[in-house]
């Protein structure tokens, strides 16, 4: 769902998904490339909204800002399901894991890592390719360059999916039994922890 706010109109790139069940209002530019999931609020009607090309926000997401500030995800930003971002700026090639609040006024510095659950305070300047844990957050170490090629990677399946969404997803009524022939899916990705050999 689009809303314009006081004359501001959303912009959408024609190459990026807003899903239906997502709610875009007021001054939102979203680059190419993105993906924005259900049930996601992005809400530029005190401030503004930038998405640079190839920015994912997932599922159930807010991103919001006090009067007059401006929230920008950096090319390649990669926001996890349920994550908050209020009134902050994030890297370019940045994760920002699942259910993490970044507060106003924090810099997250390109090729950063944020930890699910974490809670960045506000204010806070976090140099590039930190590793970024904890409630409140805190540094605990560096992204090394395998880390960030294995973020890289799982934010280029969402650079894709747009597309894919735009070719492949339609309304549908759910069938009542599971078909004989319903195929297996295709395994694109796995955990740091898998990759690593430690799942616990």
């Amino acid at each position: 769902m689009f809303y314009s706010f006081k004359g501001f109109v959303p912009v959408v790139h024609p190459s990026s998904y807003v899903h239906p069940q997502a709610c875009v209002t007021g001054n939102v530019i979203i680059g190419k490339n993105c993906y924005i999931g259900p049930g996601a609020a992005l809400r530029g009607d005190w401030g503004g909204i930038i998405l640079e090309d190839g920015c994912n926000v997932q599922e159930n997401c807010t991103i919001h800002m006090f009067p007059g500030v401006t929230v920008l995800l950096k090319e390649g930003a990669h926001i996890g399901h349920g994550a908050i971002i209020h009134g902050a700026q994030i890297g370019r090639n940045c994760l920002v894991g699942m259910n993490a609040v970044i507060m106003d006024n924090v810099d997250l510095g390109d090729g950063s890592i944020v930890g699910g659950l974490s809670f960045v305070k506000q204010g806070k300047k976090i140099p590039e390719r930190s590793l970024v844990v904890g409630n409140p957050a805190r540094i605990i170490g560096e992204v090394n360059d395998e880390m960030l090629e294995w973020k890289t990677k799982g934010t280029s399946l969402y650079q894709a999916l747009p597309a894919e969404m735009h070719a492949h997803s339609q309304p549908c009524e759910p069938l009542s039994v599971i078909p004989n022939d319903r195929p297996p899916q295709e395994k694109l990705y796995e955990t740091w922890q898998s990759l690593k050999g430690n799942d616990s």
